[in-house]
């Protein structure tokens, strides 16, 4: 499916799905159906590719099948980036693994509510076209979890809204508050920084404590 872009205007976000194999079945119809967002511009693939299966941890991904969205990347220069995924049930202690890190190279991803999936985007995509201050984010619908894909949904529709890392740290914070450490945590240690480099998610981090 080509790029619909909805709304004008910074912030720009760039939100895609169905990325690889038959996950489009139950990922493409949230981009397909959602609407503009009320400030900014939102830009969506609904659909990058329904055929192959190469996994986006592959480098050779995003010079392969995954071109088209690097493409859009380098044109657009979002400020929020978000890939939808799905996963089969069996897989989910894998994913969610605190050990993942250490047999795949990617933190594990945290639950969220209906079996629902949060996690960063690979390091390759992630490093090499945003700045530190980007929001870059997966999320992964349980395949044939009805109730899963709603909450996803409903997730996408709040965050098209946002415009920066740091509305999305607040907004998880109150809802999701130990998932939203480890989102913190995992950004720090991805990018080895220190709590003095990152003063407001430092703070937000400390008050949430505090509770």
């Amino acid at each position: 499916m080509p790029l619909k872009i909805l709304g004008s205007g910074r912030p720009m976000r760039l939100f895609v799905a169905g990325l690889h194999g038959n996950e489009w079945k139950d990922t493409s119809s949230i981009l397909e159906n959602i609407e503009a967002p009320k400030t900014g511009t939102l830009a969506v693939i609904p659909l990058v590719n329904k055929e192959n299966y190469i996994s986006t941890l592959d480098d050779n991904y995003f010079i392969d099948i995954g071109q088209k969205i690097i493409t859009a990347i380098e044109e657009l220069e979002p400020e929020v980036y978000i890939e939808l995924h799905s996963y089969s049930a069996e897989n989910q202690t894998k994913l969610t693994d605190p050990e993942r890190i250490n047999r795949v190279g990617v933190p594990a991803f945290s639950q969220l509510d209906n079996d629902v999936l949060l996690g960063s985007v690979v390091p390759y995509i992630r490093k090499k076209y945003f700045p530190m201050e980007a929001l870059c984010l997966t999320f992964e619908i349980q395949k044939g979890n009805p109730d899963s894909k709603k909450c996803t949904a409903l997730l996408i529709d709040r965050v098209k809204e946002l415009s920066s890392k740091e509305e999305f740290i607040k907004f998880m914070l109150q809802r999701y508050p130990e998932q939203a450490k480890k989102v913190i945590e995992d950004y720090k240690n991805f990018y080895g920084l220190q709590n003095e480099d990152l003063p407001y998610l430092q703070d937000q981090y400390m008050t949430e404590n505090k509770k």
